[in-house]
């Protein structure tokens, strides 16, 4: 059984409307029989009639499912406004938060939210972003399910967890033990892996400094799929840290929409 909590209407950038009351969304996992929750924000002048494109924004570590909603940081912020701009409806789950890095449970309950989104609404196609944790994740879930996404913009990510060695605790918790007892889980949800996955268009920002996330594996995916004919964009700032600016998340996310949509939009 659903709940709905309806909480304050949030402003949108000058001149693309504003968002109606943010509704938070209690289900249960099929999974494991436990109590979940996300997010969903509509347009204010939403009309149900018609289909509208889905964006769902996955946090980072150690935040939840509010963090796309209301945090003013430049990667949520832009997240926001584009989905607003394209009238999107706004999807932010906690997938196991605040440590999830989509495991095997996050990523079943992220399929459960998409089932039980297109049963509400007149949804059209749907798109992933999300940032450091949130980016790797967009990554993975897009390797794994790619019939379900139409465009994947991950700012910040790691490509390889095999490779990637920060947060092991909180991603062994979640992915069901070590590196070492594991491995093959690990493989399953490093995108480098599976780069032939990757049918739609896929953006990624990425900074030469970063050293919480580091950029290497991220790179060589962008390589890759550029090799194999894909529709990518990577934007790499030799000089930029663990985040992505405004400008950047607003170009990573307009050119996974505008590839996956064309003339359409």
């Amino acid at each position: 059984m659903r709940m709905l909590a309806i909480l304050i209407a949030l402003p949108a950038a000058a001149g693309a409307g504003e968002w109606g009351a943010p509704k938070e969304i209690t289900f249960t996992a099929q999974i494991d029989g436990t109590t979940q929750r996300y997010v969903e924000m509509l347009p204010a002048e939403f009309d149900a009639a018609r289909e509208h494109h889905l964006l769902v924004a996955l946090h980072g570590h150690g935040s939840d499912r509010w963090q796309y909603v209301r945090d003013p940081r430049d990667e949520t912020r832009g997240a926001r406004d584009v989905a607003l701009k394209h009238q999107m409806i706004f999807i932010s789950p906690d997938y196991r938060a605040p440590t999830s890095w989509m495991g095997p449970k996050a990523e079943a309950d992220l399929v459960q939210i998409l089932t039980e989104v297109r049963q509400r609404h007149r949804v059209g196609k749907v798109f992933l972003v999300g940032g450091s944790m949130g980016g790797s994740s967009a990554l993975t879930f897009a390797a794994r399910h790619p019939e379900l996404i139409a465009g994947v913009s991950s700012q910040n990510g790691t490509a390889n967890h095999l490779e990637y060695e920060n947060f092991q605790d909180a991603i062994r918790e979640s992915f069901g033990g070590t590196k070492a007892e594991v491995p093959l889980e690990y493989k399953r949800r490093s995108a480098e892996y599976w780069p032939e996955a990757f049918t739609m268009p896929v953006a990624f920002t990425v900074g030469g400094k970063d050293d919480v996330v580091p950029p290497h594996s991220v790179l060589r995916l962008a390589k890759v799929l550029q090799q194999i004919g894909r529709q990518v964009l990577l934007i790499y700032r030799e000089d930029g840290g663990h985040s992505t600016d405004y400008a950047d998340t607003v170009a990573a996310l307009e050119f996974v929409i505008r590839s996956a949509l064309g003339a359409s939009e």
